[in-house]
């Protein structure tokens, strides 16, 4: 878990349908065309029948995400179904996206102790990652070029395996001073830019520092302080997703 306050409180198909074509009966036989139709759709039973089509030509299967991350991606201190992930496959599906979130949170997390376990923690058939760490690494008082070493790793190990990153980003909390803020803050859109993924600045914008959406240790978000979370991030998810489905349209 994120394990100490923050100064200020962290900051103060459906099936096609098929049409009979119709003929004169008169004919007694079957029109030419209608032959070739019925050849064709009898080939497709069959090939169904022994399962050599793909379900999904009929139905395409959801988007598998998996949230990867320390306590704020885990949901400390929430039921299952109001931490980050949970909320998000929520907010997704309401607005028509048909996605499976996998969460893939660890309490206490580090960036170097994602680095760690990503091998083994986003399955194959994975279609995107959300990537959220350093908060830990940044209340700890951790050297900023570890975490950048770290993050980095974890990028380019997805990247080898073709995964899409969402990347989430920190920020210093004040009470470590000037310089590590402009060691550690620029490093989320440095990483951006070097493996070409999107950016969430700030993981926790608009909830950090605010009592009302926050727990009582005043750093891990409540259900609600989860739910303002998602609603102000939706936004940059949905367009990541757009590319996720033509990728694999394409």
């Amino acid at each position: 878990m994120v394990s100490f306050a923050f100064v200020g409180a962290f900051f103060s198909l459906r099936r096609p349908c098929v049409r009979n074509a119709g003929g004169p009966a008169a004919y007694g036989a079957l029109h030419p065309v209608r032959k070739v139709r019925g050849a064709v759709l009898g080939l497709f039973a069959t090939l169904a029948l022994a399962g050599l089509i793909a379900p999904g030509a009929a139905h395409a299967a959801p988007l598998r995400l998996v949230a990867f991350g320390d306590s704020l991606t885990a949901g400390y201190g929430l039921p299952a179904n109001q931490a980050f992930p949970a909320q998000l496959q929520a907010a997704l599906k309401a607005k028509g996206h048909d996605v499976v979130i996998e969460n893939a949170g660890v309490s206490g997390d580090t960036s170097s102790a994602g680095l760690a376990r990503i091998d083994w923690s986003i399955p194959e058939g994975t279609d995107g990652v959300i990537l959220e760490l350093g908060a830990n690494d940044a209340l700890r008082g951790i050297d900023p070029s570890i975490t950048e070493t770290s993050l980095s790793g974890m990028l380019a190990r997805l990247k080898e395996r073709g995964i899409p990153v969402l990347l989430a980003g920190m920020v210093a909390p004040p009470n470590l001073g000037r310089d590590y803020a402009e060691r550690f803050n620029p490093i989320y859109p440095r990483l951006a830019r070097q493996y070409d993924v999107p950016l969430y600045p700030f993981f926790l914008d608009g909830v950090a520092g605010q009592a009302g959406l926050n727990q009582a240790d005043s750093v891990h978000p409540t259900g609600e302080g989860v739910k303002e979370i998602v609603a102000r991030m939706l936004p940059v998810v949905e367009a990541w997703l757009a590319t996720l489905q033509a990728g694999k349209q394409g």
